[in-house]
């Protein structure tokens, strides 16, 4: 049974005893944006003024992970606190999220707090099919749009501020609440050259190791910068308006991705550029600001610490307990130090199935990944498969389109476009082959010297002893949380319904 919440909390047992107000829970959710593009993490290509000063005011991780590249199954994992594995159908992209399993807005509403969300909340998939009565981040509020020309810059029409203002005004006063702000930003499509037009100069792009500097490429990352500081400036009008009600204090305010950025090798890859996202938490009222932490933190903690911060220690739901469930920030971002956490915590997880509709039969590209402090072991349990998906799909007449035309799984821009039309090119074919070509069924990485990933190093004498070390982990670590990859229904996952396009692709030879 879950046990309704009494919203306010003793703190004092005294003659005079007082109380605290539960907290109020505002959650931003960016769409594809990898860890180093904020300025409060030394980017100068992006100018995030309103993540900084909730890192300012609060505590900034630099080790967060998404619990998979990829939207669906990643927001699925932070609502629930469960590993996509551990979700069935809402583990994999554009599926459907079973009722059974309890979300924390649920939970919240069902103890006193008025819940919603703007913009972007569970998806892309089908929740009502599961019988589910609203989206699982609550109800929406999506009426307020903006001006078509305000949209230069190619973000979304959605007025997430004045979206909010009408969720706040709606709430009965007094009662605490949860929103969920999910932009669509910096999600594809870009307005092309948008970035530069707004001022910014090509050589202030940061041009990731696994993509080649060129022209194309560094104004396809101006124009992802310029996204995320339309996000940014919402977040701002929305921490305004609630210091402007005197509630900000009390808020919990929590800005993170829900993956990495949509370019190739990053989103829909288990790579550090697909999983390592910004995470920047403020609880002025409880949490001390101004600190950098660098603990392993994952989408399953921040669910453990709303809940906690809430004052709701059980969920209630039709499966199964969760097993080795994520730990609450909570003694960490109060303790005023680093590493309360969990002490010997040594890994975090991260996977993915199906992403896109890319591949024969719709089938996906599974893997799992664990991340250490130093190093990222990468599994991939369908080698023969291509991990962007398969490079010729079928046209509706039946014929096969042009080779290296599809590759679905790696969103459409002017990066993946130069990759294919320079694929041949001598400083271009490594990029190309990185990011479509088949690969190993074990990767392992040193992140300390390859951010970027491109170093296989399952085969180095010198890191025997650290690979061995991860791969026995993830696998024990699977096994624990029942992952049925490792078990005899690993292809559970391919049969799960898809609810959006499917293309056609030849079959396998």
């Amino acid at each position: 049974m879950l046990w309704p919440l009494m919203l306010l909390t003793i703190v004092s047992t005294d003659a005079t005893t007082k109380v605290a107000p539960s907290p109020n829970i505002l959650i931003a959710i960016s769409d594809d944006q990898s860890y180093p593009h904020t300025s409060a993490y030394g980017s100068k290509m992006v100018h995030t003024p309103s993540f900084d000063r909730v890192a300012r005011a609060g505590v900034l991780f630099t080790r967060a992970f998404a619990p998979s590249p990829g939207c669906s199954p990643s927001r699925a994992a932070l609502l629930t606190g469960r590993f996509p594995w551990q979700l069935e159908s809402a583990g994999t992209h554009a599926s459907d999220f079973p009722a059974k399993y309890a979300t924390f807005p649920s939970q919240l509403e069902a103890a006193g707090y008025s819940i919603g969300f703007t913009g972007k909340g569970w998806g892309p998939g089908n929740w009502r099919i599961s019988g589910r009565k609203q989206n699982p981040a609550g109800p929406e509020f999506n009426r307020r749009k903006l001006a078509v020309d305000s949209q230069a810059n190619g973000a979304a029409d959605d007025d997430y501020p004045e979206n909010f203002a009408d969720f706040l005004k709606g709430r009965p006063k007094g009662q605490p609440f949860c929103f969920w702000f999910g932009a669509h930003e910096p999600h594809r499509p870009f307005v092309s050259g948008a970035g530069v037009k707004s001022g910014k100069q090509l050589k202030i792009a940061e041009v990731p190791p696994f993509l080649p500097d060129c022209p194309e490429v560094r104004k396809d990352l101006l124009d992802y910068a310029l996204e995320i500081e339309s996000f940014d400036q919402q977040l701002g009008r929305m921490l305004d308006q609630l210091k402007e009600l005197g509630e900000l204090d009390n808020t919990i305010v929590i800005v993170t991705s829900d993956n990495g950025m949509s370019f190739p090798r990053a989103k829909a890859n288990c790579y550090e550029f697909g999983i390592h996202v910004p995470l920047a938490i403020q609880w002025p009222t409880r949490v001390p600001g101004g600190r950098v932490v660098d603990d392993l933190a994952s989408f399953v903690d921040l669910t453990a610490t709303i809940l906690e911060a809430a004052g709701i220690t059980a969920v209630s739901d039709a499966t199964k307990p969760v097993a080795a469930p994520g730990r609450s920030l909570l003694p960490l971002l109060t303790s005023g130090g680093s590493g309360v956490l969990e002490p010997n915590r040594q890994f975090v997880y991260s996977a993915r199935e199906r992403h896109s509709s890319a591949r024969f039969e719709n089938a996906g590209y599974p893997q799992r990944a664990i991340r250490s402090r130093d190093y990222l072991y990468v599994r991939n349990f369908e080698p023969d498969r291509w991990p962007a998906g398969d490079p010729q799909e079928l046209l509706r007449n039946g014929s096969l389109g042009p080779m290296h035309a599809a590759y679905y799984d790696i969103d459409r821009s002017p990066s993946l476009a130069f990759l294919v039309n320079h694929r041949e090119d001598p400083a271009t074919k490594m990029y190309f082959q990185g990011a479509v070509a088949k690969r190993p069924t074990e990767e392992f990485f040193d992140i300390r010297n390859d951010s970027a990933c491109l170093t296989n190093l399952v085969n180095s004498p010198a890191h025997a002893g650290p690979f061995a070390e991860h791969r026995l982990a993830l696998e024990r670590f699977l096994k624990e949380t029942g992952d049925p990859r490792v078990g005899p229904r690993g292809s559970v996952f391919e049969t799960y319904p898809r609810f959006s396009p499917i293309r056609s692709f030849p079959k396998p030879k």
